[in-house]
């Protein structure tokens, strides 16, 4: 019986979260689906820098030279960081549909956090197509097959980028890390709108351990972690501020934002209730002006004085 209760609150609250989501997302649908369209815009250019791709010796590189190289065998240690961060941050997302403190709407943070990838995305694709270096991973060194890739026989080839091995196994596109956009992003995000302070520390900690990791695998130089750690946060910032803030869900009502057509009538029916209001007063003789008030004291009290006069003279002359 505890069980089925407990299951059916939870039941109510999920079906309660969707119907308010499903609210949100009839309204920004559009830029969810752009984010994710370019998701794969992303991974299309990702792909078309490949055919462009030369192997070549490795770049000197301090990060190199600091960290002892994991070796091949060891390369899945940078991705296992990656996919723990990613997979929690997605479960906290959509923790609104399960448990009753909610400080954010689902729809609202990933529309965010889709602004910020694109952003990002949009610089990583300009500069990695600027200059292509030669890969250090393994499978992109002189002597793979897959360090180059031989002219493709149709567009189709190139639209459907060879998923997943397409996107495991790329070359060319370095700077700046593409895994370091997303931990960067992830964390950030919950800087800003988790609750739990060593969680907070626990993922930057995770995300400066990723980097070291991606360098010590060989997956990327130096310079494309540390140019993803100060151009991601900083896209991330200015982004934010011209993003209007969330609202905030704390108060445990369903605050939704209002929408434009919502804003315009609830502005049209405060301006009514305004004029109403005025309207009221002047029929009172209530202005709410205090200059006209005390016009209008200093009035009466110079017409009594007046009629006070002339009561004393008609008197004066009766007798």
């Amino acid at each position: 019986m505890y069980i089925a209760r407990e299951t059916s609150k939870v039941w109510r609250k999920v079906a309660t979260e969707v119907s308010v989501e499903l609210q949100l997302l009839r309204e920004k649908w559009g830029l969810l689906l752009a984010g994710l369209i370019f998701q794969y815009i992303h991974g299309l250019a990702a792909r078309g820098v490949h055919y462009l791709h030369r192997p070549g010796p490795l770049l000197q590189d301090l990060g190199f030279m600091a960290l002892p190289e994991l070796g091949q065998d060891k390369g899945y240690l940078s991705e296992t960081i990656f996919s723990s961060i990613f997979i929690s941050f997605v479960l906290w997302t959509f923790h609104p549909f399960i448990y009753h403190s909610k400080r954010f709407y689902t729809v609202l943070i990933w529309r965010r956090v889709l602004a910020f990838l694109v952003a990002s995305q949009f610089l990583r694709i300009i500069t990695f197509y600027s200059t292509q270096l030669p890969g250090p991973n393994y499978h992109c060194r002189e002597g793979s097959k897959l360090a180059t890739l031989p002219p493709p026989n149709s567009v189709l080839e190139v639209l459907l980028i060879n998923f997943p091995r397409g996107v495991l196994f790329g070359c060319g596109d370095l700077i700046f890390s593409s895994h370091m956009i997303f931990t960067l992003v992830f964390v950030r995000t919950y800087q800003k709108y988790g609750s739990k302070r060593f969680i907070k520390f626990l993922a930057w900690f995770m995300a400066i351990i990723q980097s070291l990791l991606i360098i010590a695998s060989r997956k990327h130089y130096s310079v494309d972690v540390v140019v993803a750690w100060y151009t991601v946060n900083l896209v991330v910032f200015f982004v934010d501020n011209k993003l209007p803030e969330m609202p905030d869900r704390t108060s445990g009502l369903h605050l939704l934002p209002l929408s434009s057509k919502e804003k315009e009538g609830r502005q049209k029916e405060e301006k009514d209730s305004k004029l109403k209001d005025e309207f009221h007063k002047l029929l009172n003789g209530n202005h709410a002006d205090p200059t006209d008030r005390r016009q209008r004291a200093q009035m009466n009290g110079r017409h009594d004085e007046d009629i006070n006069h002339a009561l004393s003279e008609a008197t004066a002359n009766g007798t």
